[in-house]
C-alpha cells in the first residue's frame, strides 16, 4: 500500500471526523444528547454527547476502504467487534442498559475478536516469556478486551483526555507498524489516530462536546484488538502494547483494585481515579490533561526506543514506569490530604 494514499485515508479521516463532531455539537443534531452533570461529575454544565458517533464515521468509511482494496484477515471481524459495543454504547447513552447486560455485549464482542485470530499464543515481558495452551490464551485475551472497553469508558472523564490517549496510543502504534513494515496495520491505526484527533478540536479543554460511551468503549476495543494484532504479526511484544496504553490502564486497574479493597461497588461511577483526583486537587481539567499528555508522550517514547533495544535496556525501562507510576500514585495521595485539609480549614 502506498503511504501516500495511508496518509490521504488519515486526512480524510481527520476531516470526516471535525466536520460530523461540528455538526453534532449544535442542538438542532438528530444525535443531539446533554450530559448533565451530576454528584460524580468533573463539569459543571451540560455538554453534548455524541462526539463518539464522529469518530466511529470516520472510521467506519476510510476503515471500510481499507478493507476494500487490503483484505487482511480478522479486519471483518474486528468491525463486527465495534458495530457490537458502538450500538449497546448508544443505546446505553440514550436509555441506561445494567452492567450485567452491558457486560454479556462485550463478551460477545470479545468472541467475534477471538474467532477472527486476534488473541495471544504467550506472554512476553523483557528477558522472559510462557507459551500458553490456546485455551489460556483466548480467555487472557478475552478478559483483556473486555476490562479494555470498561476502563477506556471509566477513563473518559475530563476534557482532551479519551481522545488525547487515541491519538497517542495509535499514533504510536502506527509509527511501529510503519518501522514494521505492515502497511495495513499502519494504515488502521493511523485512520484511528486522526478520526481521535478530529474529534479532539471541539474537545481539548473547554470541552464543547463529549465523546459518550459510544466512543470510548469503542476505542477501548479497538485499543486490545490492534494490541492483540500487532502482537499476533510480530510488530511489537504485548509489554510494549500495555506501556503505550499504560496511562489509562495503570490508572482504572490500581482505582478498581482499590475500590474492591474498601468493599465498594465497582459498577457505580465515582470521582476516584487518580486524574479525577488531580482534578479535585485544584489543578483543572487543562492542566490536568496537559500532565496526563507528557506521560503519554513519554510512554510512547519509551515503548519507540525500547522496541529494538537489548532486553537488559527494555526491562530497565519497564522497571523505570513502574516505579514511575509508583511515585505518581502516591504524589497523587498527598495532594489529595493537602487539598481535604485545605476545604476543612
Amino acid at each position: 500500500m502506498s503511504l501516500l494514499i495511508i496518509v490521504v485515508m488519515a486526512v480524510a479521516a481527520l476531516a470526516i471526523s471535525a466536520l460530523f463532531t461540528y455538526r453534532f455539537c449544535r442542538p438542532d443534531s438528530v444525535v443531539y444528547i446533554l450530559d448533565h452533570p451530576n454528584e460524580r461529575s468533573l463539569h459543571d454544565r451540560p455538554v453534548p454527547r455524541g462526539g463518539g458517533l464522529a469518530i466511529l464515521i470516520a472510521m467506519g468509511i476510510c476503515g471500510a476502504a481499507v478493507a476494500l482494496f487490503y483484505p487482511v484477515r480478522g479486519l471483518a471481524g474486528m468491525g463486527l467487534g465495534a458495530l457490537i459495543v458502538a450500538v449497546v454504547s448508544f443505546i446505553d447513552d440514550r436509555h441506561s442498559i445494567t452492567p450485567a447486560g452491558r457486560f454479556v455485549v462485550h463478551v460477545a464482542a470479545s468472541a467475534a475478536i477471538l474467532y477472527s485470530g486476534f488473541f495471544l499464543h504467550g506472554l512476553e515481558i523483557p528477558g522472559m516469556s510462557w507459551d500458553w495452551p490456546p485455551i489460556a490464551g483466548a480467555v487472557f485475551s478475552a478478559m483483556f478486551i473486555v476490562w479494555m472497553i470498561n476502563l477506556y469508558n471509566f477513563m473518559d472523564g475530563i476534557d482532551g483526555f479519551a481522545g488525547g490517549m487515541a491519538v497517542f496510543g495509535f499514533g504510536t502504534f502506527a509509527i511501529m507498524g510503519w518501522t514494521a513494515g505492515h502497511d495495513v496495520f499502519l494504515a488502521v491505526s493511523l485512520i484511528i489516530a486522526a478520526a481521535s484527533a478530529g474529534f479532539l478540536f471541539f474537545n481539548f479543554p473547554p470541552a464543547r462536546i463529549f465523546m459518550g460511551d459510544v466512543g470510548s468503549s469503542t476505542l477501548g476495543l479497538l485499543a486490545a484488538t490492534l494490541s492483540l494484532w500487532g502482537v499476533r504479526d510480530g510488530i511489537f511484544p504485548f509489554w510494549i502494547a500495555f506501556l503505550v496504553f499504560s496511562p489509562f490502564i495503570v490508572d482504572a486497574t490500581v482505582t478498581l483494585f482499590r475500590r474492591l479493597l474498601r468493599g465498594d461497588k465497582i459498577w457505580q461511577a465515582h470521582k476516584t481515579h487518580f486524574y479525577q483526583r488531580l482534578v479535585q486537587a485544584g489543578w483543572g481539567h487543562r492542566k490536568t490533561v496537559l500532565f496526563e499528555y507528557a506521560i503519554m508522550l513519554g510512554c510512547a517514547v519509551t515503548s519507540l526506543w525500547s522496541l529494538r533495544a537489548p532486553a537488559q535496556i527494555q526491562l530497565a525501562a519497564f522497571s523505570g514506569w513502574a516505579v514511575a507510576y509508583l511515585l505518581f500514585f502516591f504524589w497523587v495521595g498527598r495532594l489529595a490530604v493537602r487539598g481535604n485539609k485545605a476545604e476543612t480549614l
